[in-house]
């Protein structure tokens, strides 16, 4: 006969009493009624209920709290399914109840750190679920003795770039150019931005982090979760084995002032001449310089009909001297000039490439919650082959047949190269490194609602998409994972994910790093408690 040690008797009684408690309720309660009184059934800080944190549908606070996380539009009709709760959670313990809840009453945990998922997995789900919202674990704590910073996951890259330019000018941190994208999803999903050619992603500096697994159990850092963890929560989203506390980050060094730039020029004006140098040219010219191209259709200002305009926007860490002698040397048919460089502090720089106004101050940052203006797709694909100007022209004039403006599709280009080609593709889940030229950013934008104009418009945004399939990689086609896109595939909702099923989005976003994902799922979180419609699956 097998006997139970005094510490695992005690935990089970307690378990089976908090099931007693929960089961015990008035059958009339509902689901998030049933949700809240196990919130105080379980340990909390100092006497003070756990469910004081969380709101439930019948609260008048409700749609409040879950709107101010919701970033797409498409995500906040009435046909999609609301959480049966929403839990702000302000301590660890607030954490491990939650965890314990929805265990306890079969519910999905979703976590919620900034609101940007693409495809709003952060705060929906087709089966019953809870949110975890991370907005109050949002402490910045900067050592500038060794450069260090532990952030919190639900703090915001602009609160971050606050942060260290209120203790240093010269340092910064490799990341996103959207300051209200919450640390946890981004970081945890690779985190690329505009010195990523200098630096590599952000998943490059970060030197240590503090998680809680499907127990209750927090991890205070990389020895204790295992080195196995600690890789693949960096780059393999943290959100798929357990809850991310915070990371500790490493600075780098900027100069004082950088540059940045904008130029914009049309297909009248060369565009397609010059995307194609730009092809051969970004991927390859001093790291201190990001140009990022913005391509999008517009009305012609004299005749009728569309074209297409090129936005090169540029970052560079350096003064205008220097930048000009590297474009004149490397990219001359740019004709970069002095008076179009703008001289700047890297945190101004920030407010730039947020698109705030010019004066606006930097304090503008630190704003979290954004006013939902609109409906959205967006996608993600990887060059490793230079685009022909036949080609450019092509994929130009497809752009506009796609586009009923005002509505439209259109790309960003990023320019990959430098550091990103010096790390190998499995020092960290994230595998799209050497051998890309640049990754597109696929944009559809709409502002009604509805379920027929919103089919209208996946469905211009589909065939878009389709039509740059022989430009892109192959064999798998690559994707980004912080840019999710469910038309890769999905899982069907519940515990049972399998490898063989999740392999069809796995496969795009990780390649050969996805099997050591779901080895390292396998062991941390064996239940696949921690699951999404593109989580990573546990082996069997």
């Amino acid at each position: 006969m097998k006997f139970w040690s005094r510490p695992t008797f005690l935990i089970i009684i307690i378990y089976l009493i908090t099931i007693q408690r929960v089961n015990s309720s008035p059958s009339s309660l509902s689901v998030p009624e049933h949700f809240l009184r196990c919130l105080d059934t379980q340990p909390s800080d100092h006497g003070s209920p756990n469910s004081i944190t969380a709101v439930i549908p019948t609260n008048s606070s409700f749609s409040t709290n879950l709107m101010n996380g919701v970033r797409n539009l498409r995500f906040a009709s009435a046909s999609t399914r609301k959480p049966e709760a929403i839990v702000a959670a302000v301590t660890e313990t607030h954490i491990r109840a939650t965890i314990s809840c929805c265990k306890l009453l079969n519910l999905e945990l979703r976590i919620r750190s900034g609101g940007h998922d693409y495809e709003g997995f952060s705060y929906t789900s087709p089966v019953p679920f809870v949110i975890l919202d991370m907005y109050n674990f949002n402490k910045i704590d900067i050592n500038m003795k060794d450069e260090t910073v532990w952030i919190q996951s639900g703090a915001s890259l602009g609160q971050l770039y606050y942060n260290i330019a209120s203790k240093s000018k010269v340092h910064a941190f490799p990341a996103g150019v959207c300051p209200k994208v919450g640390a946890g999803g981004h970081f945890s999903g690779g985190g690329f931005g505009n010195l990523m050619r200098k630096y590599g992603l952000s998943i490059d500096h970060i030197i240590d982090a503090q998680i809680m697994d499907a127990n209750g159990k927090v991890y205070r850092n990389r020895q204790a979760m295992g080195e196995d963890v600690f890789w693949a929560i960096r780059g393999g989203g943290g959100g798929s084995f357990g809850v991310i506390l915070a990371w500790k980050i490493k600075l780098v060094r900027v100069p004082e002032k950088v540059t940045v730039f904008k130029l914009e020029r049309t297909v009248r004006e060369g565009a397609v001449d010059l995307v194609h140098k730009w092809q051969e040219v970004a991927p390859v010219i001093d790291r201190d310089l990001f140009i990022r191209l913005e391509i999008k259709p517009i009305n012609r200002k004299i005749s009728k009909g569309k074209t297409i305009k090129v936005s090169f926007i540029g970052m560079f860490l350096g003064l205008p001297e220097r930048l000009l002698n590297i474009t004149k040397q490397s990219f001359p048919e740019l004709h970069l000039t002095k008076s179009d460089c703008m001289v700047k502090k890297w945190i101004d720089s920030t407010v730039f490439w947020a698109n705030y106004p010019e004066k606006a101050p930097i304090e503008i940052l630190n704003k979290r919650v954004s006013t939902n203006e609109y409906y959205w797709k967006r996608t993600s694909d990887f060059v490793q082959t230079p685009i022909s100007k036949q080609g450019l022209a092509k994929i130009f004039q497809t752009m506009i047949d796609h586009s009923p403006l005002p509505r439209r599709v259109w790309m960003q280009w990023n320019a990959w190269g430098g550091k990103m080609g010096e790390i190998a593709s499995d020092a960290t889940p994230f595998v799209h490194r050497g051998g890309n030229i640049f990754m597109i950013e696929h944009f559809m934008n709409w502002y009604r609602p509805g379920d027929e104009l919103e089919e209208k418009f996946l469905a211009i945004a589909r065939s878009f998409k389709e039509a740059m399939a022989p430009f892109v990689s192959k064999n798998p086609r690559e994707a980004f994972f912080n840019y999710r896109d469910v038309d890769i595939g999905i899982t069907t909702p519940g515990y049972n994910a399998t490898y063989e099923g999740a392999k069809v989005y796995g496969d795009s976003y990780f390649k050969g790093n996805y099997l050591r994902l779901v080895k390292i799922k396998a062991r941390f979180d064996r239940t696949n408690f921690f699951r999404s419609q593109q989580g990573i699956p546990v082996l069997a």
